[in-house]
């Protein structure tokens, strides 16, 4: 991992590229668009979890297919830049394709088709940004910068919601002659998040250009590369078992997390009976405890250490998780779930530290596929158990409960290894196959 030519400038734009798609998964996967579509578009709110479960799963195999790969072919081609505009359109223009979709079952294939092409796109393009953080930050400081940009993505998304909230949704009549009995208020959102993300997300990309390369291979002679890399790299996985379980925890919690965010509002839909106007307000207030969670902990990670933030955010998600899924109340299920915000992003920013130290130099975006891969490739097991336990048990209630099943194999796992030193991790010494160094001996204690 180096710095590279890190400037305060770089980091900023770096940084408000998690302002810009974090309106993604705020608003889409989570909050308006999921209950939207399991409220007004699928048939039942039970039928619509499950819906949303299996098209999450489907989107969630594409990812761990895709994910390495491409992250490889971006080391070997130089063209991490490149593919990020890609993903970013891509997922910006199939976000707002969501517009089309009327409030009636007939456009249940439609809508789940839009988002889930936009969140494949999504995630294939966090691993082109998350491998640019070793460019843009010391190894000393890479935590906070982490931290605070997962924090300013929080604001991000929730300055989005409020958006849509105040000028789109509660207003009687709507603005711009938007229909109320076709949902017009509410789909219009789904314009509002594709133009946010290309609005905000194009200064990282003028002011991280891809490193110079002395040759820059065609894009076949580059997938090649990138494909051969990733064989090659799973194969010296076995020699790195700090790696290797820190990306199989990864797996599992993050199947948790993914599960419970792309589930959140519908199950506050259906348990709780939350209209799309209280759901945006639920989103704003539960961005704002997020986001505090995320930069309060990244101003902290570097001292504590990444492992360890991680399994605290872990345990105060299991426990507050546990509790949710018993109480009755409105007003209990609305304090539980404002204190669980807290420690969503000290889970992942700081699982996106970790993952950049332990990466070499130059294999930053190889090793973030891998990183990406162990966040999806069993992706469709969280869907698809909490969507087979809701058919099952028609209760939405056993389907989330299931998360913490996820959340707490993940963090046992974690709990066994040792985090790096904060230094650059080793380069690579024979080339982009080459196996990364084993971590030294660290008491993680």
């Amino acid at each position: 991992m180096t710095s590279g030519t890190a400037t305060p400038g770089k980091a900023l734009a770096w940084a408000l590229y998690d302002w810009a798609n974090s309106a993604f998964p705020t608003v889409v996967s989570t909050f308006v668009i999921a209950a939207y579509f399991a409220s007004g578009v699928a048939p039942d709110p039970v039928t619509g979890q499950a819906q949303w479960g299996w098209m999450q799963t489907a989107a969630g195999l594409a990812i761990a297919l895709l994910s390495p790969a491409l992250g490889a072919v971006a080391d070997a081609g130089g063209r991490q830049r490149l593919m990020l505009l890609a993903c970013t359109v891509v997922a910006a223009g199939a976000t707002a394709l969501v517009w089309f979709a009327r409030p009636d079952p007939a456009w249940t294939l439609w809508a789940l088709a839009c988002v889930g092409v936009a969140t494949v796109a999504f995630e294939l393009g966090t691993v082109f940004y998350n491998a640019m953080l070793p460019r843009v930050a010391t190894p000393e400081r890479i935590g906070r910068l982490s931290g605070l940009a997962w924090g300013l993505g929080y604001v991000g998304g929730l300055a989005c919601l409020a958006i849509a909230l105040f000028v789109l949704v509660r207003p009687d009549p709507p603005p711009f002659g938007l229909d109320r009995d076709e949902a017009e208020h509410v789909r219009a959102v789904a314009l509002l998040v594709g133009a946010w993300m290309i609005g905000f997300g194009w200064p990282v990309l003028l002011a991280l250009p891809d490193p110079p390369r002395v040759l820059r291979p065609p894009l076949g002679t580059a997938a090649r590369t990138g494909l051969r890399d990733v064989a090659a790299l799973l194969r010296t996985l076995p020699g790195n078992p700090t790696l290797l379980r820190f990306l199989v925890a990864r797996l599992f919690y993050t199947d948790g997390l993914n599960t419970l965010f792309a589930f959140g509002a519908i199950f506050a839909a259906g348990v709780f009976g939350m209209g799309i106007e209280e759901v945006l307000v639920f989103g704003i207030a539960l961005n704002v405890t997020a986001g505090l969670g995320a930069a309060g902990f990244g101003l902290v990670e570097d001292r504590l250490g990444s492992r360890r933030t991680v399994l605290l955010a872990l345990g105060s998600l299991i426990t507050i998780g546990a509790a949710l899924l018993l109480v009755e109340g409105k007003t209990a299920f609305w304090a539980l779930a404002l204190a669980l915000g807290l420690f969503f992003g000290p889970a992942q920013a700081a699982s996106r530290t970790l993952m950049a130290r332990l990466s070499p130099q130059g294999e930053e975006a190889a090793h973030f596929g891998l990183f990406a891969l162990s966040g999806r490739i069993t992706s469709f097991l969280g869907p698809a158990t909490l969507a087979a336990v809701t058919e099952a048990t028609g209760s939405q209630r056993a389907g989330m409960a299931t998360v913490l099943v996820f959340l707490g194999a993940g963090a046992a796992i974690l709990a066994t290894i040792s985090e790096p030193p904060h230094a650059a991790a080793a380069p690579a010494t024979t080339g982009p196959a080459a196996a990364p160094a084993a971590a030294p001996p660290h008491d993680a204690t």
